[in-house]
C-alpha cells in the first residue's frame, strides 16, 4: 500500500518538476540564452565584458530596440509590418529636409512623426479597410516608401545643417549615450500600455481570437489601426535617433533589413507569428541578444556578410523551438 502511494507522489512530483521546467523553458529561455552567450563571450575574448564595450552595445541596440517594441505590438496582434525601414528612411529624410528647410529643430521632429504615423495609418487602413493580408500591404508600403525616400533626394543623403539636432542623442548621462535611455522608456512606457491598459488587452485578445473579440463588442479593426498608427510613431522615435547621431540619413542605405533584426528580436523574445502572445520585456532581452551576439561576431573578426545567415538561422530556430514546446 505504502508502495503504491509513494509511486504516485514519485509521478505526482516529476510530473510537477516537468511542468516547473517547461515554463522556465517557455518564459526565460531568452534570457537563459544570452546570458550564456554573455559568459562564452567574456572567455573568448577578455575585451568583452569592458563598461566601454557593453556601453557600444547598448548604443549600438538602441534605435532597433525601439523599433522592435513597435514590431512587438503589432505581431502581439496577429499582424506583421515588413514597412518599417523604409518608413525610417523616408520619415528621416522628411524630417531632416524639413530641419534645413526651417531651422526649426521642433519642425522637424513634428514633420518626422507625422510622415511615420500617416505611412502607419495607411498600412492599418490597407488590413482593415482594404482587407488586405498585413503582409502584403506592409510589403507594398516597403517598396513604396524607399522609393519616395530615394525620389526626393535623388538616391543621395540628407545632412543636417542645425548642429544642434545632434544633441538630441549624442549627449551622455552616467556613461550612456541618450538613445539607449529613450529605448529603455519606451519599452518601460509600451510595456505598460499593453499589460495595465484596456488596448493593451484589446490587442491580446486581437491577435488571439479576432472573431471572439469583434462578438464581445470590440472595434478590432480601430484596434489594429491603432496599432500600426503606434509602430510607425516608434518608427519615427528611432528615425530621429539615428538621424541625429550620424546627422544624415542616407535614403537607400538608413533602415535597411530593420524588419529582420525586429522580428528576430521579438521572436527571440518569445512572442508568436500567430499573435496573442509577446513581451515587451522579452523583446528586450530579444535585442539584447542579438546586439551581443553581432559584437562576439566583430571581436572574433567574422566576416559581417554573415551576420544576416545567422539572424534568419536564428529565427527559423526560435519558431521551430515555439511550435516543439506548444
Amino acid at each position: 500500500m505504502s508502495s503504491g502511494t509513494e509511486s504516485t507522489q514519485g509521478i505526482s512530483v516529476g510530473e510537477r518538476v516537468r511542468k516547473v521546467l517547461r515554463f522556465l523553458w517557455l518564459e526565460y529561455s531568452a534570457l537563459f540564452a544570452l546570458i550564456l552567450l554573455m559568459v562564452i563571450a567574456s572567455i573568448l575574448n577578455p575585451r568583452f565584458l569592458t563598461f566601454r564595450n557593453l556601453s557600444n552595445i547598448t548604443r549600438q541596440v538602441s534605435v532597433i530596440g525601439i523599433v522592435a517594441i513597435g514590431m512587438t505590438v503589432v505581431i502581439i496582434s496577429g499582424g506583421i509590418d515588413l514597412s518599417v525601414g523604409s518608413v525610417l528612411a523616408l520619415s528621416a529624410v522628411a524630417g531632416m529636409s524639413a530641419l534645413n528647410a526651417t531651422g526649426s529643430i521642433v519642425v522637424s521632429l513634428l514633420t518626422t512623426l507625422a510622415v511615420a504615423i500617416l505611412l502607419g495609418l495607411i498600412n492599418g487602413t490597407l488590413i482593415t479597410r482594404g482587407k488586405l493580408a498585413p503582409f502584403i500591404a506592409t510589403l507594398g508600403m516597403m517598396a513604396a516608401a524607399r522609393s519616395l525616400a530615394t525620389f526626393f533626394v535623388r538616391g543621395g543623403n540628407v545632412v543636417g545643417e542645425i548642429e544642434a539636432y545632434t544633441a538630441l542623442s549624442r549627449g551622455i548621462f552616467l556613461g550612456f549615450r541618450y538613445p539607449v535611455y529613450v529605448f529603455l522608456m519606451t519599452a518601460i512606457v509600451i510595456g505598460v500600455l499593453m499589460n495595465r491598459t484596456r488596448f493593451g488587452r484589446y490587442v491580446y485578445a486581437t491577435g488571439s481570437n479576432e472573431k471572439a473579440t469583434m462578438l464581445s463588442a470590440v472595434n478590432t479593426s480601430r484596434v489594429k489601426l491603432t496599432v500600426y498608427g503606434l509602430c510607425s510613431g516608434l518608427v519615427a522615435v528611432a528615425a530621429i535617433m539615428e538621424s541625429a547621431t550620424l546627422n544624415s540619413i542616407s535614403s537607400a542605405n538608413s533602415g535597411h533589413m530593420y524588419e529582420l533584426d525586429a522580428i528576430a528580436a521579438v521572436i527571440i523574445g518569445g512572442a508568436r507569428l500567430e499573435g496573442g502572445r509577446g513581451y515587451i520585456a522579452g523583446t528586450v532581452i530579444g535585442v539584447l541578444l542579438l546586439g551581443v551576439l553581432n559584437n562576439v561576431l566583430n571581436l572574433m573578426d567574422v566576416s559581417p556578410f554573415l551576420q544576416g545567415f545567422v539572424k534568419g538561422l536564428i529565427i527559423i530556430v526560435a519558431v521551430l523551438v515555439q511550435r516543439k514546446s506548444a
